[in-house]
């Protein structure tokens, strides 16, 4: 279906981005609500797409200019991309309103909201995009304006770890415009939809299957799997809480999410070799994850570490290849994200409180700060998993695909993962909330740390919401997932669309 509505994600962060450079040295009051109402549209946005696209037949296309497809630019959202939309645009409303009232003048006053929708602009564009070009071009966008709030307010560990994420990203960049050569030397194309149909074409694969790994160690590196995840823990720890959240609970699925749209639809001509792949980094990424997180004792640390065995999940149902495998991963990278968000922006109020992230020397808030304690607890057992959370459900429908094909070894990888996670989020709760209370810095007299609960309570109860309705939410997944397990209906819906034909 051709519409020009997919345009928005990109054209409406943009715009917010240039009209937020343009209020810079003008009052920060101004920007906010800018920036505000831009990712209250987008979301908007995001359900209207969602909506028309929901019944998983359906997929969305745009052709610029009037060229259709394979010769010119083209967006295509299907349901996977309408769901990926939609989250983005609600964690980044949670982010922005605890930059309101948590970020310091001097982060704030200094482009942060300009950059902050150059983010957005470039991750909707990877979500929407049907040329793997131009997913490129996006990644790029994203990781530029991220590295500037790596940066911003330049304390000694944020210049270190930008660094150490600017070479990763750059070798990254790098390794991805060698395949991207690759592909387009083998298939003359690279429009997603017509590599789709003309790779089916080929009687021998060696070449194609050597070209994906590649695109696998592109997306592993952004997506932190591993053994590629090194860069990350420390990486995402240095920065403020809300820009640690957008980090943790959205960058990392933007790889996630490519790692699953070219695995589904562009190269699946050797699924026995590279899904099985897939699988063993997949169960690797959980465990050694989640026990480099269960050895530290710093808050912001084990979230972060956290995130990397999370990701195994998300890529352990695209090994299994399968519908339930794939509705899986979709539910885990949706729960992931709201969870995530909702866990480091906990953790941001209660370093604004205590002064410190490291564990030993926190204790006894549950007796002063009880909503911010019994909050985190919920987070953190969907996190871990605990019925009748997002992360129970999401788990359950991935341990489901496991069985129905035969792969137990990956089923108890996970169940392992689950233990060990459920293990670290304990051990943060008691030596932070529980116990006997220990002195509080001066200033935690003066912090009205009620204004910084409403957004972790918004994800909180998503979380809820996404549990209790868990049968709709799970058909929905089902959805996308035989949308992804067909996908002659995205090259149908791309290469159908009328237009110039060059």
């Amino acid at each position: 279906m051709s519409t020009n509505l997919i345009t928005l994600p990109i054209i409406i962060p943009m715009l917010t981005a240039i009209i937020c450079m343009f209020l810079h040295g003008r009052d920060i009051r101004l920007q906010r609500v800018v920036a505000g109402i831009s990712a209250l549209v987008s979301l908007g946005v995001g359900v209207c797409i969602f909506s028309r696209v929901i019944d998983g037949e359906t997929v969305l296309v745009f052709t610029a200019s009037g060229w259709a497809a394979p010769f010119g630019i083209v967006l295509a959202a299907d349901l996977l991309s309408a769901i990926m939309v939609t989250m983005v645009s609600l964690v980044s409303i949670a982010c922005l309103y605890f930059s309101f009232v948590s970020l310091d003048s001097a982060r704030e006053e200094n482009y942060f909201y300009p950059v902050w929708f150059c983010i957005m602009m470039g991750v909707n564009g990877s979500f929407v995009t049907g040329d793997i070009f131009n997913l490129y071009v996006m990644f790029e966008i994203m990781l530029m304006a991220s590295y500037v709030l790596c940066v911003l307010g330049c304390s000694h560990g944020q210049l270190r770890e930008s660094f150490k994420y600017l070479i990763v990203n750059m070798l990254s960049s790098t390794i991805f415009v060698i395949a991207l050569a690759l592909l387009y030397g083998m298939m003359g194309t690279l429009n997603m939809a017509d590599l789709s149909a003309k790779i089916a074409t080929l009687e021998d694969q060696s070449l194609v299957t050597v070209c994906a790994m590649i695109f696998f160690v592109v997306f592993g590196l952004k997506g932190a799997v591993f053994p590629l995840y090194f860069w990350l823990p420390r990486t995402y720890v240095e920065p403020p809480a809300p820009i640690a959240a957008m980090f943790g609970g959205v960058l990392t699925k933007v790889g996630v999410y490519s790692m699953i749209r070219v695995f589904t639809l562009i190269f699946v001509g050797n699924v026995a070799y590279t899904h099985n792949i897939i699988l063993i980094v997949a169960a690797l990424t959980m465990m050694l994850g989640v026990f480099g997180a269960v050895s530290q004792f710093n808050f912001k640390r084990i979230l972060s570490i956290h995130i990397i065995s999370q990701v195994g999940y998300m890529i352990m149902g695209l090994g299994l290849y399968t519908v339930w495998g794939l509705a899986g991963s979709i539910l885990h990278i949706v729960h992931n994200m709201v969870v995530k968000t909702g866990l480091f922006l906990f953790e941001g109020a209660t370093e604004e409180i205590t002064g410190t992230g490291e564990l030993k020397n926190m204790g006894g808030l549950l007796s002063k700060y009880p909503w911010l304690g019994w909050g985190f607890l919920a987070a953190a057992m969907s996190l871990a998993g605990v019925p009748p959370l997002s992360g129970f459900f999401s788990k359950f429908v991935l341990l489901r695909a496991s069985v129905e094909a035969d792969n137990y070894w990956i089923m108890a990888a996970a169940l392992i993962t689950g233990f060990f996670t459920l293990f670290s989020m304990v051990k943060i709760f008691f030596y932070t909330f529980w116990g006997e209370p220990k002195p509080l810095p001066e200033k935690a007299a003066t912090i009205n740390y009620g204004k910084l609960l409403p957004s972790c309570f918004m994800l909180v109860l998503v979380s809820v919401g996404l549990g209790v309705a868990s049968q709709p939410v799970i058909e929905i997944a089902m959805r996308a997932a035989t949308q992804l397990m067909n996908p002659e209906i995205y090259i149908n819906a791309v290469m159908a669309v009328p237009g110039i034909r060059g």
